[in-house]
């Protein structure tokens, strides 16, 4: 992971869990989708759509009041696509345990106006 970027931190909320206090797995999966955003629009400015989502692992649940850190790197620039790894680490809220929860390959292509893609510039 040292080799990964923060991208973004957020509080897992009662709204995002289940009736057991456990955080919903499409919720955690959607702030990674942000996250990589994110790291796309740092290397390349313009709009990203999600093509593929490779290698997820859900390792640990997520609880409510955990602090979830989600780090990105970038493995791969196409003409069109950015594929970048993205790991998930929560920080307990009771224990200040540190665990990565899960991880995976997810791969966004850049598109223009028309929702057509779009080449990348990495000069």
């Amino acid at each position: 992971m040292d080799d990964h970027n923060l991208c973004i931190q957020v509080v897992a909320m009662p709204k995002d869990s289940n009736s057991s206090g456990d955080i919903f797995g499409g919720w955690l999966l959607s702030q990674m989708d942000l996250a990589g955003v994110v790291e796309c629009k740092k290397k390349h400015p313009g709009r990203y759509v999600t093509i593929t989502i490779d290698k997820m692992i859900f390792k640990k649940p997520v609880y409510i009041g955990d602090l979830l850190s989600i780090y990105c790197k970038i493995i791969k620039i196409g003409n069109t696509s950015i594929t970048i790894s993205i790991i998930a680490k929560v920080k307990r809220s009771m224990t200040n345990e540190f665990l990565t929860v899960t991880s995976g390959l997810f791969k966004y292509v850049h598109i223009n106006e028309h929702k057509k893609p779009e080449k990348i510039n990495t000069e």
